[in-house]
């Protein structure tokens, strides 16, 4: 077993196994905010019977209090291990070079050669986003402190256009990320064949893009809101 681990195939296993966890954290917190948008639609944007409040009480129940924290464990680790195999590769070749990936599909591909430098922006904004909202919220409630509004936070957060043009930054290296990240984690685990590694491939670009539109149309609506729609919530 510490053979696997300690050899290529096991610290690519172990990259692909944290990068699902990646994708799961994405997938659960696009969904809960996407609902600030549908509540804008429905006119229920700040209301405490709406979907993007009632999803924040559902993201305090114990079980999934505890499930977050492992979630973005095993994402810190994907960003970390990945930093890690960038430098054991780096001096395993006696100098800078661009990490290289088998096949001239991956070797061709912009974010596949450069997966070092978009994890590094994506670590470095995440702590930014911790800052923002799980220190405000999820923190203060682990704590025993009463977390702050989510309509009010998002408004506050996103109303800034600064604010907003960082995270659409984060977004984009997030999709950037994932459009190679998704199938590779499959290839490593042996879908690799020609059919299935054309399929992973589209299907790959459609969860990243699905998940950063998503994210995305959170923070500029939360922008609107916040400067022309309810001025009121972000100055609360």
């Amino acid at each position: 077993m510490a053979n696997f681990l300690t050899s290529s195939i096991g610290r690519k296993f172990i990259q692909s196994v944290s990068g699902a966890f990646l994708i799961i954290f994405l997938g659960l917190h696009v969904t809960i905010n996407f609902f600030s948008v549908i509540d804008t639609a429905t006119g229920s944007f700040g209301a405490a019977d709406g979907l993007f409040q009632l999803g924040c009480n559902f993201m305090s129940l114990p079980i999934v209090t505890i499930m977050t924290p492992v979630l973005a464990l095993g994402f810190v680790l994907h960003i970390v291990y990945g930093i890690y195999l960038t430098y054991v590769n780096v001096k395993a070749r006696g100098g800078v070079k661009r990490y290289e990936v088998a096949g001239k599909a991956a070797a061709d591909s912009w974010s596949a050669r450069n997966m070092f430098v978009l994890g590094i922006v994506i670590l470095g904004l995440l702590v930014f986003h911790l800052t923002h909202f799980w220190a405000k919220m999820q923190l203060r409630e682990l704590t025993g402190s009463e977390a702050e509004n989510p309509y009010m936070l998002l408004c506050a957060t996103f109303g800034k256009w600064w604010v907003l043009a960082f995270y659409i930054i984060w977004f984009i290296s997030v999709w950037l990320h994932l459009t190679h990240g998704f199938w590779s984690m499959f290839q490593t685990i042996g879908w690799n064949n020609q059919i299935w590694f054309k399929r992973l491939k589209v299907i790959g670009v459609v969860v990243a893009t699905l998940i950063c539109i998503a994210f995305c149309a959170v923070a500029v609506n939360a922008f609107i809101q916040a400067n022309f729609l309810n001025p009121g919530l972000a100055a609360a």
